[in-house]
């Protein structure tokens, strides 16, 4: 019995988080369709950092916004449909981005690229949560914050790499076509990837308790779990947009360290933080209460930037020690993303997955937006060593807001069902 249930089932599950991790990639290959072009871009079109800078809160913004309204529609049709929408609009971006002869026109990239990019948290969770088994979705996730790093990777080194060769409307073509590649593959495997049948917003039993609050279109938003969710993507994807967007100056002016050794921290920083989602994902699958292995890791990466911050780490060490908060902030990836689940599930049920994870997860993009816009003011003012003990308070916040998610999911279920 063992033998020819479990391998179907474990085949199965095998391909939807291949599939969803390629689809989460394609999602931030394309984060940096424009960033590895800004030099380039400014010569070609006489653009000010400030305009690049605008092309970046674009997307985000766009990426934001839409990522809370996204959910709905999933929870609405389904996720596979939506998940079909987001790899279309990303290929548009790319192909937008190849004839673009203005300033306009790459605005307009940003905000279908930013578009194409708020749907997948949600599609790609409801899809996880709804076809993969139990056990492996600690896998599941881990698998797919690391498709998110490689996906990171690819992008600059492809938008980089063809744009030098054989220009940046070459590139943009090229980006366009992967995702529509991407599409098409897609749709071949779309047997793998269609999730349980879509279930109403609206729950078809009325109560009159006060529980039925939580069976409402916008019921989720009176939870303080799912709020907690949401601070706690807001400030931990903001201490890690610090580091991307201002490592060389951070480590620069405390370390007196050239920018190749601080954009090597910060590739160490990224590549701690692959290997971390790896661990993560075995702690995330065998640990019940994953706020626990959320506050260690995030714990540890706090007191490691509280050390940066004092200044006193040898310069030689300085890629040991980004590789280590990296690291923790990776193991807590897969167990974050369960925490979110058990928030969803707690009160809303499986039908509210969509709406959940679309809403929390546009704190991700609220932190990538805002925070490195108030972090740029503390560089400017030449307050380098508060900005790296900044980055160590979000990540204190973090954590906290974890055992919040925590608390507020364990909470007796039989609670609800009495009222």
């Amino acid at each position: 019995m063992s033998t020819t249930t479990l391998q179907p089932s474990w085949q199965r599950d095998a391909q939807t988080i291949g599939l969803i991790g390629l689809a989460h990639g394609t999602s931030h290959f394309f984060h940096l369709l424009l960033p590895p072009l800004f030099p380039v871009l400014m010569s070609q079109f006489d653009l000010s950092f400030t305009q690049c800078g605008l092309l970046t809160t674009v997307f985000f913004l766009v990426s934001g916004v839409g990522q809370a309204l996204a959910g709905f529609v999933v929870d609405r049709i389904g996720p596979f449909p939506v998940l079909l929408f987001g790899i279309g609009a990303l290929g548009c971006s790319g192909l937008l981005l190849g004839s673009a002869s203005n300033y306009e026109m790459l605005v307009a990239v940003a905000a279908i690229a930013g578009a194409g990019n708020s749907i997948f948290h949600p599609a790609d969770f409801t899809i996880l949560n709804q076809k993969v088994s139990a056990p492996r979705l600690g896998h599941a996730f881990s698998s797919h914050g690391l498709a998110a790093n490689l996906g990171w990777a690819a992008g600059a080194t492809f938008m980089g790499a063809v744009s030098v060769s054989y220009g940046w409307h070459t590139a943009g073509f090229g980006a366009g076509a992967i995702a529509w590649l991407v599409l098409l593959i897609l749709l071949v495997c779309r047997r793998t990837l269609r999730a349980q049948s879509p279930h109403p917003i609206a729950s078809a039993k009325r109560r009159t308790s006060p529980a039925s609050n939580a069976g409402s279109a916008f019921g989720f938003l009176g939870s303080a779990a799912v709020w907690m969710c949401f601070a706690f993507f807001l400030l931990g994807t903001g201490a890690f947009a610090v580091l991307q967007n201002f490592a060389p100056a951070l480590l620069g002016h405390v370390y007196r360290v050239g920018p190749a050794v601080a954009t090597a921290a910060l590739t160490a920083y990224l590549l701690g933080g692959a290997s971390g989602m790896v661990l993560g994902g075995f702690l995330a699958a065998r640990v019940e209460r994953n706020e626990t292995t959320v506050g260690i890791a995030l714990g540890i990466s706090a007191c490691l930037s509280i050390w940066l911050a004092f200044g006193t780490v040898p310069a030689w060490s300085l890629l040991g020690l980004l590789a280590a908060m990296g690291f923790g902030v990776g193991v807590a990836g897969p167990n974050r993303d369960l925490l979110v689940r058990r928030a969803a599930t707690a009160r809303f049920g499986a039908s509210s997955y969509g709406r959940v994870y679309g809403f929390v997860y546009s704190g991700l993009d609220a932190g990538m937006a805002v925070i490195p816009v108030v972090f740029g003011g503390l560089l400017d003012a030449g307050l380098f060593r508060t900005a790296l003990a900044g980055i160590a308070v979000l990540q204190v916040g973090a954590l906290l807001s974890a055992f919040g998610v925590g608390n507020q999911a364990s909470a007796p279920a039989s609670r609800a069902r009495a009222a």
